[in-house]
């Protein structure tokens, strides 16, 4: 039996670059993965999918607008540490989608361990100015970058299918592990495409 694996889409498609996530889920209509690998685009729904990672998968990969200190359109495979839903504290904020605060919210509401964690993470070139609350359309840098990661998912996904603790490469692992990490608590785990 193949490991069971979750590709989820995230950010918000009013917020220029933030749209790249739910862009790739879109275009992985046309170019779909295996059937066994659910694909589904959680936008800014924290919630929905704090509980989706809690449903038996083996891996879970977000797909994600990060700034990363890159050239825009660079794909960075991250793999974050995960939180360890220890008891005690406020429960962690249940509204919006910063990955961090998803995970922990995940690893409180549930009993037991959360999937291994990738992002599959896009530098944006374009971000809503802070004064604006829509700023619709993604930049041409990163429209081009959502068919590299369509491309860089169909790689992966067979390679965690079969393994879900192998560490699945980018076409050219030359990203620094010394680079920050998405916001991100972790390491980088595969590496970067240039544009």
């Amino acid at each position: 039996m193949s490991a069971r694996l979750l590709v989820a889409g995230v950010g918000n498609i009013f917020l220029a670059d933030d749209a790249f996530g739910p862009e790739v889920i879109r275009a992985l209509e046309r170019n779909p993965l295996p059937p066994e690998v659910r694909v589904r685009d959680f936008g800014i729904r924290g919630m929905d999918l704090a509980y989706e990672l809690l449903d038996g998968y083996d891996t879970a990969v977000l797909v994600d607008a990060a700034v990363r200190g890159h050239e825009p359109g660079t794909l960075s495979l991250v793999e974050p540490d995960l939180p360890d839903g220890a008891p005690g504290g406020a429960p962690p904020e249940a509204h919006g989608m910063d990955p961090a605060k998803v995970l922990s919210l995940a690893a409180h509401l549930g009993d037991e361990p959360l999937p291994r964690v990738l992002v599959l993470a896009c530098e944006p070139q374009l971000r809503a100015p802070a004064d604006e609350d829509i700023a619709p359309g993604i930049s041409a840098t990163v429209r081009e970058a959502v068919g590299r990661a369509v491309a860089a998912l169909h790689t992966m996904v067979p390679v965690l299918l079969a393994d879900p603790a192998a560490t699945p490469a980018l076409s050219r692992p030359d990203e620094s592990a010394a680079l920050s990490s998405a916001g991100l608590p972790g390491t980088v785990s595969g590496g970067a495409e240039d544009r």
